[in-house]
């Protein structure tokens, strides 16, 4: 069987588990989607959908944001990790989209990176699931994953990208990055694994 093969097979398995996967952080805009992606760095998607009910209440778009210190930030996020970092990127990214981008959440790869706190991944998952525009964020669930299905080496993250954007059609990018997260969780953790009894690792081996 070949790469390509292998994760056509495991696409029919992804969509019959998720045919309608969720997006997993609360929002309710393009700002609340990335304040909460780029929260969600290091931390549970959980964990931020707890945390961002507090912090959208105090601001929920740029405008109202800059209004509020650094600190006050920070002592919201505290829980989600990292804080002194991200309260910082939260604080000067909204001012950025307020300069620059009229307090909108820009449509490109190439203008999301520039944001302070927003990465290649950040940005990309802001792409899909805020414009559906095709892209393939890869974090360390799915980078894992991949590699443990046989589907890339596990050299970087960029590299398990552009072997998924090969190996996957553009049409499924969207919901696959979504089904993958959910199908590690319940089925292919990192500790605790049983290949056994997993849909996909039971018919098509396993690296460890």
């Amino acid at each position: 069987m070949t790469k390509k093969e292998k994760a056509a097979a495991i696409t029919k398995i992804l969509e019959k588990l998720y045919p309608n996967p969720p997006v997993p952080l609360d929002h309710k805009d393009e700002y609340t989607l990335l304040i909460a992606v780029l929260l969600s760095a290091q931390c549970t998607d959980i964990r931020v959908n707890q945390i961002t009910p507090h912090l959208f209440k105090m601001a929920d778009n740029p405008y109202d944001m800059v209004k509020h210190s650094i600190e006050e930030i920070r002592e919201i996020i505290k829980p989600c990790g990292l804080s002194p970092a991200k309260s910082k990127a939260i604080f000067n990214l909204s001012q950025i989209l307020i300069d620059k981008h009229k307090g909108k959440v820009p449509r490109t790869m190439e203008e999301l990176e520039e944001l302070p706190g927003v990465g290649h991944k950040t940005a990309s998952v802001v792409m899909i699931q805020a414009y559906q525009v095709p892209a393939f964020p890869v974090d360390t669930h799915i980078h894992r994953l991949i590699y443990r299905w046989g589907l890339s080496d596990g050299s970087s993250v960029t590299q398990t990208e552009r072997d998924c954007k090969k190996l996957f059609p553009v049409e499924k990018w969207i919901k696959l990055h979504l089904q993958i997260i959910y199908f590690g969780r319940e089925y292919c953790p990192a500790r605790g694994h049983h290949p056994e009894k997993c849909p996909v690792c039971s018919k098509y081996g396993v690296k460890v």
